[in-house]
């Protein structure tokens, strides 16, 4: 697809270290939790092109979005004003909005005079450019332009949910998801990732209803708006990427996990919820004495319904995270280190574009795998570690070759399809190579160093490579030629360099997986029973050598032992579960359809819903059908980031 460079974001990058016209900070400037830091434009400027916004930043540029918007879940609708402070160069006349599925109403300047606008043509999953003429603006004046607007129910990035939808039963729920350009479909900003905004917000909500965000609440009781109405208010000072702006509201109640930690959640999940979490208070400490100040202020989680469409969101202050993780034995809380992680790597240093995704994922699979060896130990570490470089086996054959870079060029394509295993764990293994090579001490305090320099700052490959060349390698040619960066960065597959995992917690599974799979043993109640949930996904992930896709390697008789002899298909694990429906549906094992189709309408993380539905569309008329049965029922339950992908595979329902 072809883009016009008038639609076309670029984003402001000094020549020498990338600081941003939008979002300048230096660490000494900062003044405390919660803080805005000082923000200085950079003299000598060049600019990068955000192929999935129209904003045109070099021009005139958002850096606050105050909302007032209240929300009807009749309609399924948020309407109000979007008031937006804007500042760009001297004699600028217009200023261009990312929009999408909005209505536009009015735009008014801070006096309450009309200003002209117009929507641009629909681009597919880009929207419309929305340009507002301005009077002309004079070097260093903020502007005030209020958008009055309402959203549509089909709005992708919102999720209404009907009170059968929520753990309760009884009242209904909403929740924003913006990563990674949906935020325009709520909002209408400048929605690149390099154009970093502070925010404000006036949520108005029934009254039975609590609303959250990602900010500072500055009234957690609420305040009277009206007949059977309350208002909530919210304030983030320090500049994000707009795809972090976002809002839950429902049935919502709070349990404290330590001295700024805490979890959100329903009620009927509450205590569930907090028991699943202690470690979450010395997640934030292991992460500070690692890297640095965590300079969001509290860190709290909102688990939200089934339906949300990833395991986590990094939104700061306020992880949204799925209920899948909450397994009653702490096992899957490397999500949590993950979204916490990212309150350096994506929040505080967040990728420029969605090309350079990996500087967003794989510094945090790195950061988070520290985390948890810092928290539960090494051998947990490894074996997260190991999991990780199957993943990244399994996705490098099946993705094109040019899809396997870490810089992508997603020009003409939803950046969606970039938020492969690539980003994540190859990103992460070239960390841990770089550590390897140069040792642990020293790449810590480079890290360390660059999350301080670059903080509230877009990032590029580019800039990161030239950030580690300056700080890191110093001109050694030798270790630069160990490195191997440019491979890594810039060229499909694995480098030469780079090195498996290996976790000796491994070894007794595989021994096990071997006399079950290839001679025909018994499931290993008695070791099942010891192992750990990722010894269990290890031994259902097991293959046999040579194995090949769509093809079988278990009886029917050894899925029904196996099934019974471990209680896979009740199995309460959602990982686990997964797991094992993923080999039941491959062998066409009719006693797990029930479950497959329980899980599948259950919930709707991507994660998991799309592989079961690929599996089903593989195994020819007799998966087909079932899967379009299942999604039949299952689609309305989905959010459109689940939705979307799935009908790539079996269509839309009729």
């Amino acid at each position: 697809m072809a883009f016009k460079l008038a639609s076309v974001s670029t984003l402001a990058i000094t020549t020498a270290l990338g600081m941003t016209v939008a979002a300048c900070t230096s660490m000494p400037g900062w003044s405390g939790p919660g803080s805005s830091p000082a923000v200085e434009a950079p003299a000598e400027v060049q600019w990068v092109r955000d192929v999935h916004s129209h904003a045109r930043p070099e021009i005139a540029r958002v850096t606050h979005v105050d909302l007032d918007l209240t929300a009807d879940f009749a309609a399924r609708s948020l309407s109000g004003t979007a008031t937006l402070d804007v500042q760009g160069q001297a004699g600028a006349t217009e200023l261009i909005l990312d929009t999408r599925d909005l209505d536009v109403w009015a735009v008014r300047d801070a006096a309450g005079n009309p200003l002209p606008f117009h929507s641009g043509e629909e681009t597919e999953f880009l929207g419309r450019p929305l340009t507002i003429a301005l009077p002309p603006l004079a070097a260093g004046e903020t502007r005030k332009i209020v958008v009055q607007y309402s959203t549509r129910p089909d709005a992708a990035a919102l999720q209404w949910l009907n009170p059968a939808q929520t753990a309760g039963g009884e009242q209904p729920y909403l929740f924003s998801q913006g990563q990674a350009i949906l935020t325009r479909t709520w909002v209408p900003t400048q929605d690149s990732p390099g154009i970093r905004q502070s925010y404000s917000a006036r949520i108005v909500v029934p009254e039975d209803l609590k609303a959250v965000m990602s900010a500072e609440m500055l009234t957690p009781e609420g305040e009277p708006a009206g007949p059977g109405m309350r208002a909530y208010r919210f304030r983030m000072t320090n500049p994000v990427p707009p795809y972090l702006i976002a809002l839950g509201v429902g049935d919502i109640a709070f349990a404290s996990l330590g001295d700024r930690t805490g979890v959100y959640t329903e009620p009927s999940m509450l205590e569930a919820a907090r028991a699943e979490f202690p470690a979450v208070e010395s997640m934030v400490e292991e992460a500070e004495a690692l890297y640095g100040p965590y300079l969001w202020g509290r860190y709290d989680l909102l688990v939200l319904p089934p339906s949300f469409p990833f395991g986590g969101m990094e939104n700061p202050r306020l992880t949204f995270a799925t209920p899948t993780i909450i397994a009653g034995d702490q096992s899957l809380v490397a999500l949590v280190a993950h979204e916490l992680a990212h309150s350096w790597s994506g929040n505080l240093v967040t990728n420029a574009t969605w090309d350079d995704f990996w500087l967003n994922e794989g510094f945090t699979v790195y950061f988070e795998n520290r985390i948890m060896e810092a928290v539960y130990g090494r051998d947990r570490a490894m074996q997260e570690q190991v999991l990780g470089w199957e993943d990244l086996q399994g996705e490098l054959a099946d993705l094109p070759p040019e899809d396997t870079r870490l810089k992508l060029d997603l020009e003409g394509r939803d950046p969606d399809e970039g938020m492969t295993n690539i980003a994540y764990e190859k990103g992460a293994f070239f960390l841990r190579t770089i550590e390897r090579i140069v040792g642990r001490d020293r790449f810590d305090a480079w890290l360390k160093g660059y999350f301080e320099r670059n903080a509230y700052r877009p990032m590029t490959t580019a800039m990161f490579l030239e950030d580690i060349r300056t700080h890191l390698i110093r001109g050694d040619a030798a270790l630069e030629e160990a490195l191997m960066m440019d491979a890594w960065v810039y060229q499909p597959g694995l480098p030469s360099n780079a090195m498996a995992p290996v976790s000796q917690a491994f070894e007794p599974v595989d021994a096990a997986a071997r006399s079950v799979f290839v001679e025909g043993g018994a499931p290993p109640q008695s070791l099942w029973q010891g192992w750990n949930t990722q010894q269990r996904q290890r031994f259902l992930g097991w293959r046999p050598e040579g194995h090949l896709a769509g093809q079988d390697w278990l009886t029917e008789s050894q899925l029904q032992t196996l099934d019974e002899g471990l209680g896979l298909s009740t199995e309460g694990n959602a990982e686990v579960l997964f797991a094992w429906l993923q080999i039941a549906m491959a062998h066409r094992y009719e006693p797990a359809v029930a479950p497959t189709e329980a899980f599948l309408t259950g919930m709707g993380r991507r994660k998991f819903v799309l592989p079961l539905f690929q599996t089903l569309w593989g195994e020819g008329d007799w998966g087909r059908d079932l899967a379009r049965r299942i999604y039949a029922e299952a689609r309305p339950l989905y959010h459109p980031v689940t939705s979307n992908s799935v009908d790539d595979v079996v269509g839309v329902p009729q």
